[in-house]
């Protein structure tokens, strides 16, 4: 077993500084300008979401990217698909790129959750991987994770209202959680990974000029089978909370 696999199962979470390089990162901020000029303004509108809808500057996220962009698709289907494989010491499939952001002054805090809590998956095995485009720190939202919380199971969630991250832990926020929480700095191309029941929350981007850019990618194990009655419940409570907002 690899390091870095002895700290994912371990911790729930690991980082990987310098997953692309100084060139790579310059590349993907030149794909991902263009992706934005081209490609946003095609999208249905259910993948692209704003802090205030009526104003382009306050973008936050752009859902499902490789569907929509070949640079992307290869990308995705590359390195973070192998590291994935590695973790999670199975064949993988990769189910979305996403395109976080909190712009400087308005990007909104991410509240506690579990992303297996929007997966429904039996049995969870499947993570995320965010990597930075930008330096990111804690005036500026960096990714807190709540260190060994994918060992102790589901916790209960419940609307946010919070556009992107519809559910959230209810109960958050005791000793033990705040006693192991991990604010987790980054600078333009390193990577964190979670597993899909490691509990994780970002704060808001206080920053007066700084945003907080990100993709992420998920990808879930062959041996996790979807529940398809508790996902269509989902995303028709999901579809009534958005309503208006997007």
């Amino acid at each position: 077993m690899t390091e870095l696999n002895e700290h994912f199962e371990r911790d729930g979470f690991v980082a990987v500084p310098g997953f692309l390089d100084e060139d790579a990162v310059a590349e993907c901020h030149r794909q991902l300008d263009r992706f934005m000029v081209e490609i946003v303004p095609l999208l249905p509108a259910d993948h692209v979401f704003f802090e205030n809808k009526n104003d382009p500057s306050t973008l936050k996220q752009v859902q499902r990217m490789h569907e929509h962009d070949p640079w992307f698709r290869d990308f995705f289907d590359g390195a973070p698909h192998r590291l994935a494989k590695q973790l999670l010491s199975s064949e993988v499939v990769g189910r979305n790129l996403q395109f976080f952001n909190k712009p400087p002054g308005v990007g909104q805090p991410t509240p506690p959750h579990q992303d297996g809590f929007y997966f429904k998956l039996d049995p969870p095995e499947a993570l995320t991987m965010w990597m930075a485009l930008d330096d990111v720190d804690e005036e500026n939202g960096c990714v807190r994770y709540v260190r060994g919380s994918h060992l102790r199971g589901m916790r209960p969630h419940g609307l946010t209202g919070t556009l992107g991250f519809s559910q959230g832990i209810m109960d958050f926020g005791s000793d033990a959680d705040t006693a192991d929480e991990v604010p987790m700095l980054a600078a333009p191309g390193d990577l964190l990974a979670h597993h899909a029941l490691t509990i994780h929350r970002a704060d808001g981007n206080t920053s007066s000029t700084r945003s907080r850019r990100a993709l992420g990618f998920i990808f879930y194990s062959v041996n996790a089978k979807e529940d398809t009655i508790a996902r269509e419940a989902y995303q028709k409570q999901l579809a009534t909370q958005q309503e208006g907002k997007i």
